[in-house]
């Protein structure tokens, strides 16, 4: 049969066909010569496998003698069980090898800019961004990808059985106040107005509570144009979730059985310290710990221990020094602990929040909250913000059209699946489990983004571009 014509097998199915012919294909991980034996480890996403290339095959033979690593080949060969003395239990084929009859080089490689077979901390970032498709070759960095597959996949799974309907929201969406600062998008086709994209699916599923979708979820991009920070990204991944008539506790005991779950089964190596999880108060955290994300673990040096906590009846408000007026501590559609808008208006500083965060081992890995139905009090909230009821009625007519017709209570939380992929990983920094991360400063290294666009394109789009600034 023809190398064309056979159908590949992957690597570490092949132990299944010892005695048989089968091709294989993948890069060239390593070559050894022991004598006149050429041995090459193949390397496919699967794992490694062992080629063996002897002289009497003389084409083949010096084919294979031009191989280099990470060439890309294509082989057809016996499988047949190793030499005792050769067997290698660390790894799924070590009790097997593939004599080489057929060779073909399907593409050639240059030295790569870093090695690719140890762990890569040391490596400049900045290189390893820019060479990412080469960075993510790394053992390591593959198990994280699997990794985070197996663990969106498991939440999938336990909200479908939790009667959780996945739901996609709109990618371009309105700017609004409050929070991080947004992407903006410029519209073609109604020059001088922008979509933003979205901060998180916030205001989409509320209305979707609205619609009678009592319970939703998504795995979602949230985007943020953040100043500079060494380990935040502006755009992260996170499991949203919103239910419809439901009381803080429901939520926050979805989510420890959750995460119960899912550490249990995807990570049984690792011991949860405490169940159920704490509930702890900002107050009294800030007063014990100092933060409002302490770090509860009895051995900090021991990194397969898991210390999970909510930290609870944040402030509603929170004080902006620099600019000198209050801010949302989580969101302007946070529920308050008081319904009393005259206390709300007059005492800010004294008003508690239907609030709640999932902290980690000292990290942050969640936040959410029961949400605002009564828009008097909503109007309230914006008005201590320093937004007019006009202007609110206006930026958000939305909800004041939708909430007409009938609005459940509700609430949702959002747990960001980078960052406890990081903690339980150990890996330094979030950008390890991210396969085409940012640098710190939202650089796409690889694809040199963001970049110019043409002046075309900005006629197309109505815009001009402050040149005197841009050359600053």
């Amino acid at each position: 049969m023809k190398i064309e014509t056979m159908k590949r097998i992957i690597n570490k199915e092949t132990i299944k066909y010892i005695g048989k012919e089968i091709k294989v294909a993948g890069w060239v991980n390593s070559m050894r010569f022991h004598g006149k034996i050429i041995f090459i480890d193949l390397r496919d996403q699967s794992g490694i496998l062992q080629l063996v290339c002897v002289p009497k095959n003389e084409k083949v033979y010096q084919l294979a003698k031009e191989l280099r690593p990470e060439w890309v080949i294509e082989a057809i060969g016996k499988v047949s069980k190793r030499p005792f003395k050769m067997l290698n239990p660390k790894i799924e084929t070590g009790g097997i090898e593939i004599s080489i009859e057929k060779l073909k080089v399907l593409s050639e490689a240059k030295t790569l800019p870093f090695s690719i077979e140890d762990n890569g901390y040391e490596i400049n970032e900045e290189k390893r961004m820019k060479y990412r498709y080469l960075d993510l070759r790394r053992e390591r960095m593959k198990k994280n990808l699997a990794m985070r597959y197996k663990v969106i996949q498991f939440m999938r799974d336990f909200l479908q059985k939790e009667n959780f309907i996945e739901i996609e929201t709109p990618m371009l969406t309105k700017s609004t106040p409050e929070g991080a600062r947004d992407f903006v998008v410029p519209s073609r086709l109604q020059p001088g107005r922008f979509y933003a994209l979205p901060q998180s699916p916030q205001q989409y599923k509320q209305m979707l509570m609205v619609a009678g979708i009592e319970r939703y979820f998504q795995v979602a991009k949230a985007l943020r144009d953040e100043d500079p920070r060494a380990d935040r990204q502006a755009e992260h991944t996170q499991l949203d979730i919103e239910m419809s008539f439901v009381e803080k506790e429901e939520i926050l005991d979805l989510i420890e059985r959750l995460y119960i779950s899912l550490v249990k089964k995807i990570f049984p190596e690792k011991r949860i310290q405490k169940i159920p999880f704490p509930r702890i108060s900002y107050k009294k955290a800030i007063e014990k710990y100092k933060t409002d994300k302490p770090d509860l673990r009895r051995n900090k040096n021991n990194p397969d221990e898991l210390a999970f906590a909510f930290i609870v009846d944040f402030p509603m408000f929170e004080w902006h020094k620099k600019e000198k007026r209050w801010g949302a501590q989580h969101h302007p559609f946070t529920k308050p602990k008081t319904e009393d808008i005259e206390q709300i208006k007059k005492h800010p500083e004294k008003i508690l929040a239907e609030q709640y965060d999932f902290v980690l081992n000292g990290y942050e890995i969640g936040g959410g909250s029961l949400r605002t139905t009564c828009l008097d009090v909503l109007l309230a909230v914006f008005e201590v913000l320093g937004h007019n009821a006009k202007e609110t009625k206006k930026q958000f007519s939305n909800y004041f059209e939708a909430f007409k017709y009938g609005v459940p209570p509700h609430g949702g939380i959002a747990p960001g699946i980078d960052r406890f992929l990081a903690v339980i990983l150990n890996e330094p920094n979030i950008r390890e489990v991210i396969a085409f991360p940012k640098t710190g400063d939202n650089r796409d290294l690889m694809m040199d983004a963001p970049s110019e666009i043409t002046e075309e394109q900005l006629r197309e789009l109505k815009i001009k571009v402050d040149k005197e600034k841009k050359e600053k």
